[in-house]
């Protein structure tokens, strides 16, 4: 069913690579263009958040072995041309560290800031009471929080001025495509449906992660359960 439904989403190249944003077959879903990014980028933002909660947790211990067995096998897949590219990469940051230094992990390879290119929002010529911007009393926190939005504003302008703007992760070049085989390897290995489909399980979890952190559901109860009360029914020597 997974081949079959990937077969609706328009290839080029002479089928060796699929076209982005264009159906996968799942409604609703299209065909991503940076997959091999999006994915790394997610899988290492959830591993470094998961260092924050205590390595007894369960939870913990579960999300991280499946997140860097996934990762692994995303990673062993590099798009041709991959060793020239990051030759390439690797010039622009030295060329500008002060830009570039964080896109360089602890172990001396290449990460990334941005998850994947961000899809364009057509306009459809209609406007909307959600279009408008919020109406209303300016209140003293208001006028505060605008306060510091434009201070902000002006502090970075002025900056700009003087030391010049610093290159962006938009200005570094985008790392090549994975085949239609190579993306299908992962999804084999994987084994969770069109990569689509895992980029989305693995934002979800990157979200759950930062739930968890704010609920600490690790911590003991304040308190205590009743005695029993997580005892459930079992069925003993009935049949």
């Amino acid at each position: 069913m997974r081949p079959t439904s990937r077969l609706f989403a328009t290839v080029k190249s002479a089928k060796k690579f699929l076209e982005p944003n264009t159906p996968t077959g799942l409604t609703g879903l299209t065909t991503h263009p940076s997959p091999r990014p999006a994915l790394i980028y997610t899988y290492r933002q959830t591993l470094k958040k998961l260092e924050q909660i205590p390595k007894s947790s369960v939870y913990r211990q579960s999300v991280e072995a499946l997140t860097k067995q996934r990762l692994e096998i995303v990673e062993a897949q590099r798009p041709e041309g991959y060793e020239q590219w990051l030759e390439r990469v690797r010039k622009q940051i030295a060329a500008n560290p002060a830009a570039y230094a964080k896109f360089l992990n602890s172990d001396g390879s290449l990460g990334s800031e941005k998850a994947h290119v961000t899809a364009v929002d057509n306009w459809d010529g209609v406007i909307t009471r959600q279009d408008a911007l919020p109406e209303g009393p300016s209140t003293p926190a208001e006028a505060e929080k605008k306060a510091r939005y434009v201070n902000a504003e002006v502090q970075t302008v002025d900056k700009e001025a003087a030391e010049g703007k610093l290159p962006t992760v938009e200005d570094l070049e985008v790392e090549p495509p994975l085949t239609r085989e190579q993306i299908e390897t992962i999804e084999n290995k994987i084994g969770a449906g069109l990569i689509e489909e895992v980029i989305q399980v693995a934002e979800g979890e990157l979200q759950l992660v930062d739930e968890m952190l704010v609920y600490q559901p690790w911590e003991e109860l304040e308190e205590k359960a009743p005695t029993g009360q997580w005892v459930y029914f079992e069925r003993g020597d009935r049949v």
